[in-house]
């Protein structure tokens, strides 16, 4: 974790004969601070944009910012990943902001060090792969564009940069190289840059002393394995670099698959997963498994999928292949998100995005949101897991399965697709996308964004709307059917809840406060198929039950009386 950028940690492995896998103290300490790093690069005459030293008061970021000219941006000296850094497009935005980055800097990065540098708007975030021998040799192994960002985080980054000049490619590489040279630099490392895609300037954003992330995309079109390298030099056995220097070819995108809520303004999510798919063609360099409960306490990067191609072409078609042939249950995600960035945003697809390009998406998830639980809602499918009473499975499915077969072909599907399952009490659910539903069963008061709705009639809910189900009158399950179907994984056959199993359906449990249902994006299914009023079944306050004698021992469970 952090200790890959630790100076002190590093310091205590040399004093104690251990060969430390990076850069020497150091250059840890020199780089680690963005405003010793500026000076550095100042040094070098790398471009800088315009910026400050360490602010010590609101006072002193008011005048800098007055006399720089908004917008800027107040970053915190320490850290990274996006953490610390605040744009402010006015004097009031800058006060408001400036304790907080300070707070975060603080919090976690033991430094509370602030300055402002001037906010480049139509900005690109271009890094470039170096490798030094730490004697003074060091050469540069190709660009990544790391520009599609959400909130200063990446989310797909690519090598080398589409819509790149090469000259001002060829000016990056050298750039980076002489400012490591300067220090002799060991290892590893990536030197960051802003590039104005208005004007083609570039400005020194930063350096990292680590192994970055993304250097995936770097290592599948140079062919060097970089681990590999700061293994070896690090053993003393690594061959001069100038034999090593490589030509890097064809194209290559990272997608990064984060455990976070799109619906809800990317909150990280935690859980157990219940099905985890990558495609074997492609490099997925993950942790996950199904069955792997993703704890709430770290960053919630799952997964980096990784792609290569000829051309840039042929790496978004794979990009795309490789996104949908993975699948992740359980818990909510990002991957519907980066499926609808790569298939539809046009400056992506193009190579112009900058990293505002995000924050311009439109994002409308296809997903049912929990609000209220209900007693005891669960995903079902029909027939239901059948078949496995002899491993002490027993069926599963819904339990008035007439009622929930005639509401699929309500809205179109086949019989089987999963619903919801309501007993005694319904749930609140928001929709965040368009949908089509039918309830079926017995009757429970439902209103949709407040005004009743009736059961058996195929329903078109808008993006937003709010489906409040309340208390049984008579019978005790009700069923909530939507167009296409819920989509979940399927377990020994069947997408239905076992809940004392622990599995099938979501998260193999009832629906808790929070959960959130994506639906099917599409199915070969028909359209709306009424049928007559009589075959809705009739529930009665009152049912007679013909008993027999079963496999279990009578009076122990009935007696004759019964």
């Amino acid at each position: 974790g952090f200790l890959s950028e630790n100076a002190a940690f590093a310091l205590a492995c040399e004093q104690e004969g251990l060969a430390f896998v990076g850069p020497t103290p150091a250059q840890i300490e020199c780089f680690g601070l963005k405003h010793t790093a500026r000076e550095l690069a100042r040094a070098q005459e790398a471009p800088l944009l315009p910026g400050t030293e360490l602010l010590e008061t609101v006072a002193e970021a008011r005048a800098a910012a007055e006399r720089i000219g908004y917008p800027v941006m107040l970053k915190s000296t320490a850290g990274g990943g996006g953490i610390g850094m605040r744009l402010c497009r006015d004097a009031e935005t800058l006060e408001r902001s400036f304790a907080s980055v300070q707070r975060l800097g603080r919090s976690h990065f033991s430094h509370a060090g602030v300055f402002l540098e001037k906010f480049v708007e139509q900005a690109r975030h271009i890094e470039v792969q170096v490798f030094g021998d730490g004697r003074g040799e060091v050469i540069a192994l190709g660009e990544r564009d790391c520009s599609l960002q959400r909130r200063h985080q990446k989310v797909i980054e690519e090598t080398p940069a589409p819509a790149l000049p090469d000259p001002v490619r060829r000016a990056l590489h050298r750039t980076a190289a002489r400012l490591m040279r300067a220090v002799r630099y060991r290892s590893a490392g990536t030197v960051e840059f802003i590039v104005d895609a208005a004007s083609g300037e570039f400005y020194f954003l930063e350096a990292n002393t680590r192994l970055q992330v993304e250097h995936g995309v770097t290592e599948q079109v140079t062919g060097v394995d970089l681990v590999e390298w700061m293994v070896r030099l690090a053993a003393g056995d690594l061959p001069p670099l100038d034999t090593l220097a490589v030509a890097p070819r064809g194209h290559s995108i990272q997608a990064r698959l984060y455990a976070e809520d799109p619906a809800r303004q990317f909150q990280p999510q935690s859980g157990l997963l219940t099905e985890v798919a990558f495609p074997d063609w492609a490099r997925c360099d993950t942790w996950i498994e199904t069955g792997v409960e993703v704890p709430a306490h770290y960053d919630p990067l799952l997964a980096k999928i990784i792609v290569r191609g000829e051309d840039r072409e042929q790496a978004l078609a794979a990009l795309g292949r490789a996104l949908r042939e993975t699948r992740i249950g359980g818990i909510e995600s990002n991957l519907a998100y980066l499926r609808a960035v790569v298939d539809r945003d046009a400056a992506f697809r193009a190579g112009r995005h900058i990293t505002r390009t995000l924050g311009e998406f439109e994002y409308r998830p296809a997903v049912i949101e929990v609000l209220a639980a209900g007693t005891l809602t669960t995903v079902q499918d029909w027939p239901g897991r059948l078949g496995y009473w002899d491993v002490g499975v027993p069926p599963s499915g819904p339990m008035d399965d007439l009622a929930f077969r005639l509401g699929n072909r309500l809205v179109g599907n086949s019989p089987g697709a999963a619903g919801l399952e309501f007993t005694m009490n319904g749930p609140t659910l928001r929709f965040h996308g368009p949908a089509v539903i039918a309830l079926a069963g017995t009757e429970m008061p439902a209103t949709l964004d407040g005004h009743p709705v009736r059961f058996w009639t195929p329903l078109a809910v808008p993006a937003g709307s709010i489906l409040q189900v309340g208390q049984a009158r008579t019978g005790a399950r009700a069923y909530l059917c939507v167009r296409y179907g819920i989509a979940v994984p399927d377990y020994l056959g069947s997408r239905a809840t076992f809940t004392l199993g622990r599995f099938g359906g979501h998260g193999g449990r009832a629906l808790r406060l929070g959960d959130v249902l994506p639906v099917r994006p599409s199915a070969p299914d028909g359209g709306e198929r009424p049928f007559d009023a009589s075959q809705i079944p009739r529930y009665e306050p009152e049912w007679e039950l013909r008993v027999i004698y079963g496999p279990h021992g009578a009076p122990d469970f009935f007696t004759e009386d019964d």
